[in-house]
């Protein structure tokens, strides 16, 4: 049985390791770095997925959470109907649960997708409704809403947060140099550079 795990982050400054924690050597793995609205068929690595479900090289795959798979309930679940057309046995590492049992649906599987699909899909329409109704108060204040002010700069505690994995290398490896830390930290999605190392660690300098 050829297994794959599917991997998707919105940007390059989130870390993936959560979603790699369980990744086993025998998987194959397909990363996208993309929004979470974008439909699975339509993802670079999504597509890459597909065609390798279709060859038949894949016949079990992996997400660290249903909304990996997608934000909209539809298209979640026509994904999901999709590979178990196709054979394909899909597991969701944090509920523990695989679609087919025996090479049958497995209905508590449909269930709890379903829910946690639609739940994930009110929680992004719930936020776009507060990004327009700050546009909108905004606009009736009498201002112009410009987004983020280019150039603004983060406060410690974003930065600090942006550079998660910058913070816990620092933490876990104190006698190493900047340059050192900066390479243990990065990898082929992630980059960061000696003197963003020096930021951070400054930062938790000065909160101690």
């Amino acid at each position: 049985m050829e297994k794959a795990r599917y991997i998707r982050q919105s940007t390059n400054q989130q870390s993936n390791l959560r979603q790699l924690a369980k990744a086993h050597p025998d998987e194959k793995l397909f990363i996208d770095i993309i929004s979470g609205s974008i439909p699975f068929k339509e993802r670079p690595q999504g597509k890459l997925l597909i065609d390798a479900v279709e060859t038949g090289e894949v016949n079990y795959i992996r997400f660290h959470a249903i909304d990996r798979a997608g934000r909209n309930t539809i298209n979640v679940l026509q994904t999901l109907q999709y590979f178990y057309d196709k054979g394909v046995i899909v597991k969701i590492d944090n509920l523990g649960l695989e679609s087919m049992i025996n090479g049958k649906a497995n209905p508590v599987f449909n269930l709890i997708t379903t829910i946690l699909s639609e739940l994930s899909s009110l929680e992004k329409t719930s936020l776009l409704e507060r990004q327009a109704e700050g546009i909108l108060q905004a606009k009736l204040r009498g201002g112009v809403y410009k987004g983020r002010v280019k150039d603004t700069k983060d406060t410690p505690e974003e930065t600090l947060s942006k550079h998660k994995r910058v913070v816990k290398a620092i933490k876990s490896n104190p006698t190493l140099s900047l340059r050192q830390i900066a390479k243990l930290a990065s990898d082929s999605d992630y980059k960061v550079s000696a003197n963003t190392v020096k930021k951070v660690k400054e930062l938790l300098n000065n909160l101690t």
